[in-house]
């Protein structure tokens, strides 16, 4: 790696407890020491876990880090959004993951947003440049999308709305990363994409959610992991190799920086910075 260093950044989900919100403390304090540049925080569908998600950036806020709360703006309005705005100004909070999202299960009014584009336009023309705004990327492109030109051109029209960088979906295929980067760059995007990386905590949970989403996992990878079974020691062993590999060959190739979805866990994160030299 060059004499500086590239950013990292790392994800959680907001605890339902407060044993949990202890708990995420304590990783945050120990992810700390590879000085991130900010934290992120989800949020559920159609604003689920909105005062969990407050919350938890609160907490990181209180321990002295850069937190940037995800918002998901389908099922909204721009009066709620615009108090959600005003309530993170309120504490400081400058950064902010602009999503669509997902309406909650039995929801059909999509509200008065349809994509995250009108939602970046929408911090910006009522906020200014106060915000740095990340969006979301999807290198093998979105599960939703048929057409990979029309998935490209929404990519775009995100970043071209104000977006200040992106962030993709967590991915093994660092081909595909190099692809979608090159491909936007044609239609103008200059912004940072950072690869979103997830250790490989659960390999059968890893699974569900690279088929929910049409995230390739490598055959030789898959069949691997499945020939360890139980071994839990053998799954962490090898994924850890995987994970360390695929950064490395996405930070020699340029890639601006990792970002980590870490399952509100750090040890593996933190052996993956360790490797990288962090």
């Amino acid at each position: 790696m060059s004499e500086r260093q590239a950013p990292i950044s790392f994800e959680f989900f907001p605890p339902n407890t407060p044993v949990g919100s202890e708990k995420l403390k304590t990783v945050v304090k120990d992810l700390s020491v590879v000085s991130p540049e900010f934290f992120s925080v989800t949020y559920g569908a159609g604003g689920a876990t909105r005062e969990k998600t407050l919350a938890t950036v609160q907490d990181i806020a209180t321990l002295g880090y850069e937190a940037a709360p995800h918002l998901s703006c389908v099922g909204s309005t721009r009066e709620g959004i615009a108090e959600i705005l005003q309530t993170y100004r309120a504490q400081g909070i400058r950064r902010l993951v602009a999503l669509r999202g997902d309406l909650p299960s039995g929801t059909a009014v999509a509200g008065e947003f349809r994509y995250a584009s009108e939602l970046v336009s929408f911090v910006r023309e009522t906020q200014g440049e106060d915000w740095h705004i990340e969006v979301a990327a999807y290198p093998e492109y979105h599960p939703q999308q048929r057409y990979a030109a029309r998935d490209l051109q929404h990519f775009a029209d995100k970043m071209k709305a104000g977006a200040n960088a992106a962030i993709t979906q967590f991915f093994f295929n660092p081909d595909a990363y190099f692809h979608f980067v090159d491909e936007v760059r044609k239609l103008g995007v200059t912004a940072p994409i950072v690869p979103g990386i997830m250790p490989i905590h659960n390999y059968a949970r890893i699974a569900q959610f690279a088929q929910r989403d049409g995230i390739e996992i490598p055959r030789w990878v898959a069949l691997k992991m499945e020939g360890f079974m139980d071994d839990a020691a053998a799954v962490r062993a090898f994924g850890l190799d995987v994970v360390t590999r695929l950064c490395e060959r996405l930070l020699a190739g340029g890639a601006p920086g990792i970002h980590f979805y870490t399952l509100n866990q750090s040890a593996l994160s933190l052996e993956v910075c360790r490797r990288l030299g962090r």
